[in-house]
């Protein structure tokens, strides 16, 4: 990721603050999809403090999380496919290992021998357990 989580002001957008906010929710070996935190934003109360600022969706949060998601685990917002960030497949691949977050292997078929999530056991609903 090559967001270093502040704009020139210091500040983030309100709408990167919660998109940021829900990236670190999730647990470790989890993950959640673009469309997912989308939802999530849409069906959530904005925190006291924040303003409203309208519905965003997958390609938002994906914009969010290419400037400004460095800061966060990152690699816990995916692809709704299960493929593995263009470019950080090694990275995110090293923290999925690291976390026990599920996989597929790659198929013979696939170019980069690269697994994929195994989005059926990995993705999270949002239920905060305790």
């Amino acid at each position: 990721m090559s967001g270093t989580g502040e704009t020139g002001a210091g500040e983030l957008p309100p709408y990167a603050e919660r998109v940021l906010a829900v990236a670190e929710l999730i647990p470790a070996g989890r993950v959640m999809t673009y469309g997912d935190v989308a939802e999530w934003l849409r069906d959530e109360e904005p925190p006291v403090g924040f303003p409203e600022t309208g519905a965003g969706g997958p390609r938002q949060v994906g914009r969010v999380m290419a400037l400004y998601g460095g800061a966060v685990p990152w690699w816990r917002v995916v692809r709704a496919d299960g493929r593995l960030l263009p470019g950080s497949e090694l990275r995110a691949l090293a923290h999925y290992r690291e976390e026990g977050t599920p996989l597929r292997t790659a198929g013979r078929e696939a170019d980069d021998h690269i697994p994929r999530l195994d989005m059926r056991r990995a993705r999270w609903d949002g239920q905060r357990s305790g």
